[in-house]
Order: structure tokens, then C-alpha cells, then sequence
């Protein structure tokens, strides 16, 4: 019963999300779940993530103690420099609403590589309300990860995450915690 998109061209984890939020806003759904394909997230969970969306405009699906110490030790990193109080930055699961949705969609975020934070940073600029809640998660089923296949990636990605941070930092998120 699904409604499978299949894009002419390979966009990636990112651009195939954005290919999904633009096709659940041209058809008027009011809200987004993202589920990784790794089997990772539970299904079962996405009524915790809809209740918490009654009043977030973007709900998280948690589980840090997925992540590794030197994850763990990279999203504390990344949580001082954002000023974010979430503890799994890099769940990709998630709900979003309709306002959110446009965000997303548009063309500014497609130039995002990592989506991740990215994402967080732009919805968190454009005022909406970021919660996360705690959910079951398993360990990866499929495939290795596309960000710590390698110690190289890895440090791409921390240097290419820093500076998106570093480039979206401002005062009030850090003065307010």
C-alpha cells in the first residue's frame, strides 16, 4: 500500500528525503516521518513520535546510547558548539509538520550534505520548535554507514559539520541555555 518514488537520477539519504517532505506537501499531509533504512528505528514507536508532534513542530526519536564513546564524545562536541540540548543529533527518526515540511523543501536546503545537523540548524532559524523524545532502536540491519566507514569520512564530516555550525552560530542560542 505504500507509494514507492523512484528518482531518475541517484540523489542520496538526504535528497531522497527531500524528494519525499516535496511530494507529502504537494498532496497536503500535514506531517513527516523519516525512517532510516537500516533498519535501525522501530515502526512501532511512531505513535510516540505523533503525540509528541501534537505540540513540537519537529519531534526526535532518541536513542543515545546507540552511539559509540567517540560518537557520544563528537555529539557533545556538537551540542556546545550548536547550543542544541537534543542528545541524538543524528536520528533520522523524526516527524515533522507541515511547517517544517516548507522549510525543508525548500532550495536552500538542498545544498545540505549531511542532514543531520544541517537540518536542525535551519528549522531551529526559522523559529520552530525542536523536541526529542526516547524510542527503542536496534543495531544497524543493512549496510555500513555512509558518515564512519572510515576515519577519513569521519573527519570529513566533523569538518564539514563544524563549519556549517560555526556558519549558522548566534549568540541567543548559547546565552539562553
Amino acid at each position: 500500500g505504500a507509494t514507492v518514488l523512484s528518482p531518475v537520477l541517484p540523489l542520496g539519504a538526504w535528497g531522497a528525503m527531500q524528494t519525499g517532505i516535496r511530494y507529502a506537501l504537494r498532496h497536503g499531509y500535514r506531517q513527516v516521518v523519516t525512517i532510516d533504512a537500516d533498519g535501525q528505528h522501530e515502526p512501532a514507536c511512531i505513535p510516540v513520535l505523533l503525540a509528541a508532534a501534537r505540540s513540537h513542530d519537529v519531534v526526535i526519536g532518541a536513542f543515545p546510547q546507540r552511539g559509540s564513546r567517540l560518537r557520544r564524545i563528537a555529539w557533545r562536541y556538537f551540542r556546545a558548539i550548536t547550543g542544541f540540548g537534543i542528545d541524538d543529533l543524528t536520528s533520522g527518526f523524526r516527524c515533522y509538520n507541515r511547517a517544517a515540511c516548507e522549510v525543508l523543501a525548500a532550495d536552500e536546503a538542498t545544498l545540505l550534505d549531511y542532514q543531520d545537523l544541517g537540518v536542525l540548524l535551519m528549522l531551529r532559524h526559522a523559529g520552530l520548535e525542536i523536541a526529542e523524545v526516547p524510542v527503542a532502536m536496534y543495531p544497524r540491519a543493512t549496510g555500513p554507514s555512509r558518515i564512519f566507514a572510515s576515519w577519513s569520512r569521519v573527519a570529513r564530516y566533523m569538518a564539514e559539520s563544524t563549519l556549517l555550525c560555526l556558519a549558522r552560530w548566534h549568540p541567543k542560542h548559547h546565552l539562553s541555555r
